[in-house]
Formats: C-alpha cells, structure tokens, sequence
C-alpha cells in the first residue's frame, strides 16, 4: 500500500481514483456472445460452458435429485450457518415493506402509491475461485419477500457439470424457482433474451467480473434493467489513535481478497496507527492462501494520513466507498456525518464479513464511486411503485383552471381540451 501524509485537498481526486480496465476489446466480445446466445438460445449457453467452464451439458436446468443430494452433501455446520444468515436477511428486510398513504392534495383530489413486485427475475451468483452461496441468500430472500412470482438464478458449474453444493443449498433455503447451470457472459444473455429453458427476466441482480459487468451494461440499453452498474469491490477504513491495528489489518486483507482489482482505502488521523496497521497487514499477508491476489490488490490501495478525523470524513464521502469502517472512539458521531457509501460497519467489532454474510444488511453494493447516486440492493429494488389518483368534480374545479392555464402555456391543446370538457359537463349541469 502505498503511504500518503497530510495531502491537500487538490491531491483527493488522484487518491480516490479507481484502478482502471481497458475493456474496448472486452465489448467487443461480450456483444459477440450476447448475440448469439439470442440467435442460438440453449445451444450457444451449452457451447459457451464448455468453452469457458470446461462442462459438457445436456440439460441447463439443475433437478430437485440434484439439489436434494446438495443438502446432504453441505455439512451440518454450514446448513445452520446459511439458515441463521438467512433468517437475519429475512428480518432486515420484510422490515422495508412499503407502507401505502393516501394525501388529499386538494379537496376532491385524492393521490397515492401502490408497491407491486416484479414479477420475474434474475439471480447471477458466480462461482469461480470463490462460489458465493452468500450472495444466493441477499438477493434471493428480498425478491421472495416482495413476492417476485419467479426467482430464476444462473450460476457455472464446474468441470463436472454440478453445481457447487452450498448454492444449491442457500437457494433452497431461500426460495428460488428455478437455478440453470450457466456462468458469465452466456448467463446474462439468456436472463436478458431467455432461451428454450431460461425464461426472460424483467430485472437482473448480481455481482461478477468485468464480462460479466460488461454483459449486464450492454443488455440493461434495450433488453432488461439491472440493479446496478458495477465495478471492482473496495472498502474504506477510517481509524484513530485507539483502533485496533490487527482488526483494521484484518478488514482491509479481507477485501484485497476478492480480486486483484478490488481496492482498500484506510484513512487515518495517527501516524503511529498507519505504522502499525501496516506492519499487521505484512505478518497476516503471509498467512493468506489467497496471498498473491490479496498483494496485487494492495498495489491498488492506499494509507492516507490525515490532520483531523472531520477531514477523513470528508475525504471518504469524496471516495463514496462501497463499504465504509468506523473503528474510531467517536464513531457514532462520525457516523452522522457520512452522506456517501453504500454500507457503514460502526465500531471495532462491527467488520465487513458481519455484513457480506449473516448481519442482516444487504452485501450488493454501489460501487466505483456510484453511492453518489445508488442504494444498495434492498426490498424496494425488486418493486415497481405504480400511482394512482382519484377526482371527484370539486377536485375538477378545484385544480382545472390550473391545468387548463399550464397546458395552453405548453401550446398541447388538446391536453387543455381535456380538462375543459370536464369542466364544461360540470357547469352545465
């Protein structure tokens, strides 16, 4: 990591910048596959894994036999964890359900908000150096308690043709309808188009690498929403004098990890602490299995040393990480001022893993800077908000010469003509 002390404040913009991807050819060949998994719908799915998976397949859609021996494959420890996330995720979220209010915005006119889910869609989970069964559980648990008539995930199978167990597991924990063997760039097609299995999906979740992102962005133009756009995962640690060198340490390798571009950020207002958590990050290097991916991503990140934590605050809302530690004395009062991250861990015990797995709070974040502008995903984001409106002719009168003035100012006449009728068959009467 690199070391940064006391920057000004015209330094922000290099600190917080991303590592960058040229992905000009990467569109290229991610359209190429898009396109043909269209034209060629299961076969080109099936031709994709073989090349990009190494898995011959005669059927995508994984049985009730396979995941039934899935359950018995999961050992009973791991079941009772993945049943213990799920119930959290479950409580945190049916508490987000939408509460309907009807406003009489003026007398005979009465307004209002109706939720309704989307009715069908899909889970990407990669699976890769690291199958994340967890992420089964945060997107499937909100879509069945928003009543998604249809979950459909897609996940890549191993060289083998299965499906890692633990998905299959959290799958079934989680309610989802229907789980296909299909990775990347194939995947995202056939959600985005469906194929003779997999149906069409309104709406596609998940997290993945760079084709898989690029896939989602080119689909999301005409074909399908996505949750959101999506880079390489990052946490921000903000630390005092106080904090705990082995827990920041600990937190930041536990997000160099994911990849070698992810990147970690740690924020300090103590010399001493910056010595310190870097001699940490070095001895619990070296313990890592996942060592060699963990260091290229620390080649992306930095140790900022700052005069005040009111100046870390702010140099963190700048970066707008996607994950956000407070492991400062003050932190409930720090905490108050962050306008930009997509999930904020409070205190010395409060690490990232708590929330990628069994907190409650959702792991599928903004990142790349977008918690300027995004939410993370949550029960709102698998439900369409549909209004309505209600006018009794006093709320007529009471709002027509309004619009009649506004649309005749807009010269749409017939807009204006809309309302006069109704208020001409009033005043007639």
């Amino acid at each position: 990591m690199i070391t940064i002390k006391y920057p000004k404040r015209e330094q922000w913009a290099s600190i917080i910048e991303r590592p960058h991807l040229d992905v000009s050819q990467l569109t290229a060949t991610v359209k190429t596959v898009l396109d043909d998994v269209k034209t060629r719908g299961d076969e080109a799915v099936k031709d994709y894994e073989l090349k990009f998976d190494k898995a011959q397949l005669t059927t995508l859609a994984v049985s009730q036999q396979e995941i039934e021996e899935a359950v018995q494959l999961v050992d009973k420890q791991l079941k009772e964890a993945i049943v213990l996330a799920h119930h959290n995720i479950k409580a945190f979220h049916e508490a987000q359900h939408f509460k309907e209010v009807r406003i009489e915005t003026q007398p005979g006119v009465e307004c209002w908000q109706k939720s309704v889910p989307i009715e069908r869609v899909g889970l990407y989970i990669p699976g890769g150096t690291a199958p994340l069964f967890s992420t089964v559980l945060m997107l499937a648990t909100p879509a069945k308690i928003a009543g998604c008539s249809e979950i459909v995930l897609c996940t890549p199978p191993s060289k083998d043709g299965k499906v890692n167990p633990a998905i299959l597991v959290a799958a079934k924990v989680a309610g989802v309808s229907k789980i296909f063997k299909a990775g990347g760039v194939q995947a995202i097609g056939a959600m985005a188009y469906g194929t003779e299995s997999v149906p069409k999906v309104y709406k596609i979740f998940g997290p993945g690498n760079q084709y898989v992102m690029a896939a989602k962005q080119q689909v999301s133009l005409h074909d399908v929403a996505i949750d959101m756009p999506a880079g390489p995962s990052e946490v921000c640690v903000i630390a005092d004098n106080n904090a705990n060198a082995e827990f920041v340490a600990a937190d930041l390798l536990s997000q160099a990890e994911h990849g070698i571009d992810s990147q970690v950020l740690l924020i300090t207002n103590s010399e001493s602490t910056a010595t310190a958590v870097e001699q940490e990050v070095k001895r619990q290097l070296e313990l890592l299995p996942r060592r060699d991916m963990a260091v290229k991503a620390l080649d992306n990140s930095k140790t900022v040393v700052v005069e005040s934590l009111d100046e870390a605050i702010d140099l963190s809302n700048t970066y707008a990480p996607e994950h956000l530690i407070l492991q400062t004395d003050n932190y409930a009062d720090l905490a108050l001022k962050v306008v930009n991250a997509g999930s904020v861990f409070l205190g010395r015990y409060a690490c990232e893993s708590a929330g990628d797995y069994a907190s409650g709070t959702n792991h599928t974040l903004p990142t790349h800077g977008y918690a300027t502008a995004y939410s993370g995903v949550n029960l709102d984001s698998y439900c369409r908000k549909i209004t309505f409106q209600q006018l009794t002719e006093e709320g007529i009168m009471n709002i027509g010469p309004a619009v009649e003035a506004m649309a005749a100012a807009e010269s749409l006449d017939a807009h204006k003509n809309a309302m006069t009728v109704r208020l001409n068959a009033i005043k007639r009467r």
